[in-house]
């Protein structure tokens, strides 16, 4: 089996793989946010500052995941780039 087609094919599982796992840390942590906005809405005791700080640590959590897969999707398609060019010098 040629190398870059050996190495493409791992690309392609790695990459699927990711995504795969990204989703399901995804599933849980949208799982969790549907939670703790239960549990805060029952929370009478807890002011409102308290529910503004853990919103804004919601939103946080939520832009870091999606910069976190912005920059490992971008990451592929360098990868998968270099070597398209790679092949295409090859032919």
């Amino acid at each position: 089996m040629d190398q870059k087609m050996m190495f493409k094919q791992m690309l392609t599982f790695q990459k699927t793989t990711f995504d795969n796992s990204f989703n399901a840390m995804a599933a849980m942590q949208e799982q969790g946010e549907k939670m703790v906005n239960t549990f805060l809405e029952q929370a009478e005791w807890l002011p409102e500052e308290g529910k503004k700080a853990v919103a804004n640590w919601i939103s946080a959590y939520k832009e870091g995941r999606t910069k976190y897969r912005e920059a490992v999707e971008k990451n592929f398609e360098k990868v998968e780039e270099y070597f398209s060019v790679s092949e295409a010098k090859t032919k």
